[in-house]
């Protein structure tokens, strides 16, 4: 099955998804947003460069190549719209980190990508959600 340019492999997004979970856990628990930084600079450049140039991907991709194949795809637009929305909650948590005063509040906007993140493996993206009730806004 070849895939369409506009469409990511569901595992791709998974894998993503979890790294994204995983690093901001971390960043948590050991008080290190130094990887909140690292983790916005992956995001960043995947959502200029694309899935592919993620490293979350690119670690997990030789993991995932059997169930590359067939595998069900989400929309590219999709994707870089839900990575616009965790870009800009890193963003807002780095500047956040910038003050060290409003360091939990920096925390607070990673968890919020922790969060919509985890939800998603969990079956409901809540970026999608708000994708589609922009859409249907703009019908209007």
């Amino acid at each position: 099955m070849k895939l369409q340019p506009t469409e990511i492999p569901l595992p791709y997004v998974r894998a993503n998804q979890a790294g994204m979970v995983i690093i901001i856990l971390l960043a948590i628990a050991l008080q290190q947003p130094v990887l909140i930084l690292a983790l916005w600079a992956i995001q960043l450049i995947s959502l200029w460069q694309g899935i592919r140039s993620n490293l979350i991907v690119q670690l997990a991709a030789p993991f995932l190549r059997n169930r590359i194949a067939g595998a069900p795809t989400e929309a590219r637009e999709l994707q870089r719209f839900n990575g616009a929305i965790a870009v800009i909650l890193l963003t807002i948590a780095n500047v956040c980190f910038w003050y060290e005063e409003s360091s939990v509040w920096g925390y607070v906007a990673a968890g919020m990508v922790a969060l919509a993140a985890f939800i998603a493996l969990c079956g409901f993206c809540v970026g999608c959600f708000l994708y589609y009730q922009f859409k249907r806004l703009r019908r209007r």
